[in-house]
């Protein structure tokens, strides 16, 4: 399900609006396997981004501007020191046996994993996590970064691929990934007139924080009249 927007130049400042393409009526698909991308996965993501984001581009614009994501989300991979930030793929028809890959668990190709699997699969969904913070409150008077939580965005999902219970998969990889690095809670920011996306994340243990009056906090850089509902949630331990 996705909401329309004015079309804006602002996908080159290389940030896109969070979680547009989610399902209504989630079903499980066995046939998923959700993982971090790796750098076999970076042509499939820039496109389901932009079929997902920008599906009335012609083809002309939309080859670039699917070059753009591609460039976008490499270098946007790369982060300040002691923050992390990683890209999570949904993939039909894979294998979660590593030994159909070959390459270094290890190595990393512009924040990518550099191993490469003999069954790749189909990439059908995307989730970008990170403790970057840009995107959250500032603290202090020195307005220091936020710590401790992790922030969801680019969440799309494949037209064909939708009410799979694809978006629901990737929200519990995000969860289990952010506990791995340490964060006590996770937080998105979601299109006010999405109600699809909203109930998908309340019915995931999100709720609405309400930004006190007069305050500035950092949205999405999208089309200037778009309104967000900013969501958070407590991550448990187990």
């Amino acid at each position: 399900m996705m909401t329309s927007y004015k079309k804006q130049s602002y996908y080159s400042i290389g940030i896109c609006k969070a979680s547009q393409a989610v399902e209504i009526f989630p079903i499980v698909s066995p046939e998923i396997v959700v993982r971090e991308a790796r750098i076999e996965d970076c042509w499939e993501v820039a496109e389901t981004h932009c079929s997902s984001f920008f599906p009335e581009y012609a083809f002309r614009l939309d080859f670039v501007l699917r070059l753009d994501r591609l460039l976008a989300l490499v270098f946007g991979l790369l982060v300040p020191p002691g923050c992390r930030r990683t890209c999570l793929v949904a993939v039909t028809g894979a294998s979660e046996d590593d030994t159909f890959c070959i390459g270094d668990e290890d190595l990393k190709i512009a924040g990518f994993g550099a191993k490469i699997s003999l069954n790749k699969g189909y990439v059908a969904g995307i989730l970008t996590l990170d403790t970057v913070a840009d995107f959250l409150p500032r603290k202090g008077p020195l307005r220091q970064r936020r710590t401790g939580i992790a922030y969801v965005s680019n969440v799309a999902v494949r037209e064909t691929f939708r009410r799979k219970g694809i978006a629901k998969r990737l929200i519990a990889k995000a969860e289990t990934q952010a506990r791995s690095w340490g964060s006590r809670s996770i937080a998105l920011h979601c299109d006010l007139n999405n109600p699809g996306a909203i109930n998908l994340y309340r019915s995931q243990g999100f709720r609405s924080i309400k930004i006190p009056e007069g305050a500035k906090w950092p949205q999405p850089r999208t089309a200037p009249d778009m309104q967000f509902n900013f969501m958070m949630k407590l991550l448990d331990k187990s």
